[in-house]
């Protein structure tokens, strides 16, 4: 049987380059967009963790996937921070979920299967800490924001690569069934599509200017 680990890398590999291509994120990371297009993703990514870390509560003592809800990758109250800081302490009247990550959140609080919480805890917190550096660097060069601005990216883990092996290995050792193994594939492309939309949105609301 193949590790589940790598049945979903394989899986979503098409879904994974569909979404990292997408002009909002080529933009952002390109330095063609503005502080405020960030500020857009990060109130969608407010909606989707509420939703996400609401669902890994229900599982926090399932005997299959509770192990997962760990403390040192969960990014709700870093997101929080960070807009307080960045908004004020207004900040949440200015979280109006797109459309799509309306469905998203919609989709993650509906969760009841173990199968289908791995495959969304997989996409999102593996995702951050592979792609996270980086995001937060051209953040910092092109758009001026400090790292007290961006604790969503900083996570507490010692080694990244290290604790990335380690998450893998604890999936692999989750005894699902081949049919489980399967569900969790079939949701994590899910779960890629879904946040690929939520960029096809922000996209459309924070075209790029042409850099001089």
């Amino acid at each position: 049987m193949v590790a589940l680990s790598t049945l979903l890398r394989t899986a979503t590999r098409p879904q994974h380059e569909h979404a990292e291509t997408r002009s909002f994120v080529t933009d952002l990371m390109g330095g063609s967009l503005s502080r405020s297009a960030y500020l857009d993703l990060a109130r969608q990514h407010y909606v989707i963790y509420s939703n996400l870390e609401g669902t890994a509560e229900r599982f926090a003592d399932d005997p299959f996937v509770g192990r997962f809800v760990m403390p040192e990758v969960l990014r709700l109250d870093a997101i929080r921070t960070d807009l307080h800081t960045l908004c004020g302490d207004d900040w949440r009247s200015e979280i109006v979920p797109l459309a799509a990550t309306a469905e998203y959140a919609e989709r993650l609080a509906a969760i009841t299967d173990p199968a289908h919480f791995l495959a969304h805890a997989y996409t999102r917190y593996l995702g951050d800490l592979s792609g996270g550096q980086a995001i937060a660097a051209m953040l910092k060069r092109h758009y001026g924001f400090t790292a007290e601005e961006l604790t969503f990216y900083t996570f507490n883990v010692g080694k990244i690569k290290v604790f990335k092996d380690r998450y893998r290995e604890m999936m692999d050792a989750v005894p699902f069934s081949p049919d489980q193994a399967q569900e969790a594939a079939a949701e994590a492309q899910v779960a890629f599509d879904l946040n690929a939309a939520v960029f096809v949105e922000l996209g459309a609301l924070h075209p790029a200017t042409a850099l001089v």
